[in-house]
């Protein structure tokens, strides 16, 4: 990994940018994220997915792609690679026939909450500059950018 504090000549403009500041922390958490999942042949996608598929509402994969901003075909890949590792299963969309819902398998629950564990221990240690109270107000300030009331989620 590289040296955070590296700093290059002129970088100042880009440090003051917000969209930069999104994108580097998003950087960093995605690959401190991918590490973290590893051992679980999981990466912060698939991780995604499977935390989707879990929750019992029986999401499609069109809704995963739209809820995740992924191609649809980057979440049929992602959902092929969570089925072939047992994690996953596709099933018929009662709501419509032409669409299939994605469901954790036994071993993708157990799997889940092993990976979830160390998920957040990962994302404590990556933010363990913050305080508790600023881990907080970055939360919510990052969930009301990500999901504006003023638009269709």
């Amino acid at each position: 990994m590289t040296n955070p504090a590296v700093q290059p000549q002129g970088s100042q403009a880009l440090i003051d940018d917000m969209s930069f500041l999104l994108a580097r922390a998003s950087a960093l958490s995605n690959a401190a994220g991918n590490t973290a999942l590893a051992e679980f042949g999981l990466k912060v996608r698939s991780y995604s997915v499977l935390e989707l598929a879990a929750v019992g509402g029986r999401t499609s994969q069109r809704e995963i792609a739209e809820f995740l901003r992924l191609d649809p075909s980057q979440v049929v890949a992602l959902v092929d690679q969570l089925q072939k590792a047992k994690l996953v299963e596709r099933e018929p969309d009662q709501r419509d026939r032409r669409a299939n819902v994605i469901v954790a398998t036994a071993l993708g629950l157990e799997t889940l909450v092993k990976a979830r564990q160390k998920v957040r221990a990962t994302a404590h240690l990556l933010h363990s500059e913050l305080t508790e109270s600023e881990r907080s107000t970055l939360a919510d300030l990052l969930r009301r950018t990500a999901f504006p009331s003023n638009q269709s989620r």
